[in-house]
Formats: structure tokens, sequence, C-alpha cells
């Protein structure tokens, strides 16, 4: 059996450790062993480090003289940091969204908005159970949102720090489901977006944002 190259096995291995750090099953602040890591990836260290080194690279993992690889902690500064950053640029890239409207943006915002609408946000009604596709067509939906500012290195910017936002929002999510109501949320921004209101729909994007990090900076226990 043909081995995979290096350079795709550790695009594999950087896919599947970042997706484990983003859902929180490799713990903020827990130490990345190299053995254990190879047992559990089934890989080889060659590969795992070069995966580790890209992970670094985008603030997911640090290194730490002595120690070696950890999961880079949480803290309320930087959710407060990130937070705060996130809001200023998708502000402006909301703003120039909207300056450069076009009929075919506003349907592919309404059609993101309406796929995202029809799909469950928990698998379990009752307890909080996370449902993939909900997560896809919601990162959709932002991305539409702001995708006709005219600056790729913008949207990049924007997809990277909602990458760092991940792990705070799922444990927002579960302390607020079912109580928030995100997709009334999400019909108020659309709603300002295609009545032209710039301000509003700025102030409303700003303020979803906002209450993911309070649910989680009003916790005494955070």
């Amino acid at each position: 059996m043909t081995q995979p190259a290096p350079s795709t096995r550790t695009l594999d291995l950087y896919d599947k450790l970042r997706e484990d750090l983003l859902s929180g099953r490799l713990k903020p602040g827990q130490k990345l062993q190299m053995r254990f890591l190879m047992e559990a990836y089934q890989a080889g260290q060659t590969p795992l480090r070069e995966a580790l080194n890209r992970l670094t690279s985008e603030g997911l993992v640090e290194v730490r003289e002595q120690r070696g690889f950890l999961v880079s902690p949480v803290s309320r500064s930087e959710l407060q940091e990130l937070t705060m950053t996130r809001c200023w640029l998708e502000a402006l890239a909301l703003r120039k969204s909207m300056e450069a409207a076009t009929p075919a943006w506003e349907e592919a915002l309404v059609v993101a908005h309406h796929r995202l609408g029809r799909t469950p946000r928990s698998l379990n009604p009752d307890q909080f159970e996370d449902n993939p596709e909900w997560e896809r067509l919601h990162r959709t939906f932002h991305r539409v949102l702001i995708g006709q500012c005219g600056s790729t290195p913008l949207i990049g910017f924007c997809e990277h720090l909602a990458d760092q936002l991940y792990r705070y929002r799922r444990v927002s999510i579960r302390r607020a489901f079912p109580t928030r109501k995100v997709a009334d949320e999400h019909q108020a921004i659309v709603t300002a977006v295609l009545d032209r209101e710039v301000d509003r729909a700025v102030g409303l994007l700003e303020r979803h944002y906002q209450q993911t990090a309070d649910v989680i900076l009003e916790d005494p226990a955070f």
C-alpha cells in the first residue's frame, strides 16, 4: 500500500489537530506530549511537529521552553481583545460590502440566511448537542455577509479571528442554549442590510458578537 507523501500527511494531521483544538477535545492549557499524539493520531514525529508548528503560527498551540507544545490557554483578556478586534474589522467589512451591494450579493445573503434558518442549532431540542451542519452554514452566512467588501486580506483576517474565537463560542453556546435567540439576531442583521440601514446593520453585528463574549465574561467561574 502506497504511503501518503509527507506534505499530504502533514496537512491531514494539521486538519485533524485543528478540529480537535477548536472543538475542545484538546483542552486549553493541555500539554501535547509527542508520545500521546503519535499514538492518538497514528503518526510519526516529523509530520506531527510540522503540523504543530503550523498551528503555533495560528495561535492555537504554544511552544514553551523546556515544556514543548501545549494547547493555547483561554483567558478573559484574550476573549475581550479578539471580540473587540473582530467587531472593528467586520464593521468595516460590512460597511464596504453594503456600499458595494449588488442584487447577486443580496440574493446570496438571503439564500445563506434561509439555509441557516432551516437547520436546527442542536441535534437535540432539549439538551445541546452540536450540529456540524449548522456550524458550516453559520460560517457561510457570516462569510457572505462581509464577502462584498472588495478586500481578500480583510476577509482573511476576519476568518482568522472567527477561528480564534470558535473555542470561546463553543463554551458560550452550551451556556446560552436554548435561551438565546440567535436566529432572531441573524434575521435582524439581514433585514437591516436589505433595508440599506448601514449603521443599524453594523451595530447589530457588533452586538451579536459581543453577546457571545458576554455569556462567558459574566460567568464568575471563567
